[in-house]
């Protein structure tokens, strides 16, 4: 063998061929992949967004609700004081 002869390392055009259309080949179905999860993506994105947009507006009601009955309960303790009065006082008598 003689490994320090150039005409031993050519490279045939046809190899070079093959090598670039595989190149292609690979970075295009990368490419496409890369298209196909970007768009899915961004529909995710879209959905997620929208039910959390509806969660939002749930939590907001239930917040509504929570303020009322907050509101509710103050209102029945002061009733209840009322009625029942204020404490007695201790009075010693002699």
């Amino acid at each position: 063998m003689n490994a320090g002869r150039m005409e031993d390392m050519l490279v045939t055009p046809d190899v070079i061929g093959v090598l670039i259309a595989a190149a292609t080949l690979v970075g295009g179905l990368f490419a496409g992949i890369a298209g196909l999860l970007s768009r899915q993506t961004t529909r995710l994105e879209a959905r997620f967004d929208a039910r959390f947009e509806r969660i939002d507006v749930r939590f907001g009601q239930v917040d509504a609700r929570l303020d009322r009955i907050e509101s509710d309960v103050n209102d029945l303790k002061v009733a209840v004081a009322r009625l029942e009065g204020p404490l007695p006082r201790l009075s010693l008598h002699r």
